[in-house]
């Protein structure tokens, strides 16, 4: 039911009116998360009058969580997310009808979950549950909101909407998950959840109500050191066998960049950092003198905390498919793809280009 006066701000939007409000006070939504991301994420879906409110969530309150998570409090500290978050929005709206689901989403019992849900809302910032989220949204035919934060940066996309691409079309293959750095591990700007959370119930009333420009085909970056965001495009990968990242070239969204035209930028004053990611041996055999070692391209996520966050990155392989492999796992896990530079011919175009520039042995 509406409130009119609870909700009149909304309402005197012409976008979204007595009618949008209604939808909204209709909607049923799964948040899958009721921490960093699934804070605002609750937060602002109450305060927008979702009708039903389901949160899932297996884990208990920290006293670290409170730095972002601000749906909870010190008193909530040791008992459930799902039930904190629960009482949180019923404080906030009664008229809200919370679900609090003290359990972990799992591929045994997510489609059961999913059930009668309108949309989804992954609030977990965790590339496993992702990767569950967008295989059965698709197999039922549900939207799903994406966000993502790491240090300063953040993204949000929505997927699986109106037949648009889904995460897979962005992210065919996940990176192994014990190279993944978590917020313990890498850190997180605390109020940057809740900037990329706003931005993920934003999408959510847009779905809801159908007024806006939803966030279908399209990676929202934003990044909190600059106060920047961008916006990049992808599509569908047609060919559903394909299983490298490498293979939907239409969907990149880091530059691809030759020897000749790397070597050109860098006489022109460009001072990338330059990473190599082949193999010790073939590093020991023959490199690019303006190259540094970091490591295998399968274990560049556990080396992300070497790369600055202030310089475009280069990152080399032998002929330039290992390097953006690293490079996909790199976006992946949050970095700015508007830095990212693949060099797509490696170290065989640069030899061809600059020979001096090769150090053998």
């Amino acid at each position: 039911m509406v409130n009119l006066e609870r909700h009149s701000r909304h309402i005197l939007l012409p976008q979204i009116g007595a009618e949008g409000q209604k939808k909204l006070s209709e909607a049923r939504i799964l948040c899958v998360g009721a921490g960093g991301l699934g804070s605002p994420v609750i937060q602002y879906l109450a305060a927008a009058g979702i009708g039903h409110l389901t949160i899932i969530d297996d884990d208990d309150v920290e006293i670290s969580n409170l730095q972002r998570q601000t749906i909870h409090r010190t008193g909530d500290v040791g008992t459930s997310k799902s039930e904190s978050a629960k009482r949180f929005v019923t404080d906030l709206d009664p008229n809200v009808s919370v679900t609090a689901l003290y359990s972990r989403l799992t591929s045994e019992n997510i489609l059961k979950v999913f059930e009668n849900h309108d949309l989804v809302i992954d609030g977990t910032d965790n590339i496993a549950t992702r990767y569950l989220i967008d295989d059965s949204s698709k197999k039922i035919q549900i939207p799903w909101i994406y966000g993502s934060v790491y240090r300063f940066e953040g993204q949000v996309s929505v997927f699986n909407y109106s037949n648009g691409p889904c995460y897979r079309d962005l992210f065919p293959d996940p990176p192994p998950q014990h190279l993944l750095p978590t917020c313990a591990e890498a850190g997180v700007f605390g109020v940057l959840p809740g900037i990329i959370g706003g931005f993920q119930v934003s999408e959510a009333i847009k779905v809801i109500t159908g007024c806006g420009d939803v966030l279908s085909g399209k990676l929202l970056v934003y990044d909190t050191l600059t106060n920047t965001q961008k916006i990049l495009k992808f599509g569908k990968i047609q060919d559903e066998q394909i299983q490298e990242p490498s293979a939907s070239k239409q969907n990149l969204m880091f530059s691809s960049i030759d020897a000749g035209q790397a070597i050109a930028k860098m006489s022109e004053g460009w001072e990338p950092y330059f990473i190599d990611v082949r193999s010790q041996e073939e590093w020991q055999q023959a490199r690019i003198a303006k190259a540094e070692y970091l490591c295998p391209h399968t274990e560049i996520l556990s080396h992300i905390s070497s790369i600055p966050d202030n310089r475009d990155v280069l990152v080399q392989c032998r002929s330039g498919m290992r390097s953006e492999l690293a490079i996909m796992h790199l976006i992946q896990a949050g970095i700015d793809s508007s830095r990212l530079y693949n060099l797509a011919d490696g170290i065989i175009g640069w030899a061809e280009r600059d020979p001096e520039g090769i150090i053998y042995g």
